[in-house]
């Protein structure tokens, strides 16, 4: 199982990767995108196990902490990007 230092790590990477994969403005930097990284990874985690695909035990899966991670970049990106006329 993760610490809270496994954690961090691993949501900096998922958060950076999520960026990657959705480049464009956000309305945060760096700290915003690992937080949202390691949101990302907790929800994943959750809703894996919650539909059966991951035992207690199991660990998260990448693909789908990265798809967690992706979800709330872009649901922040929504509610805080301020829109231009």
């Amino acid at each position: 199982m993760f610490g809270v230092i496994g954690w961090i790590i691993f949501g900096v990477i998922v958060g950076a990767l999520a960026k990657l994969l959705m480049p464009g403005r956000d309305p945060g930097g760096f700290i915003i995108t690992m937080l949202l990284g390691i949101a990302g990874a907790m929800l994943g985690g959750f809703l894996g196990r919650a539909l059966g695909w991951y035992g207690p035990n199991d660990g998260a899966g990448f693909f789908m902490s990265l798809l967690g991670a992706i979800v709330l970049l872009g649901l922040y990106r929504m509610l805080f990007v301020r829109r231009t006329v």
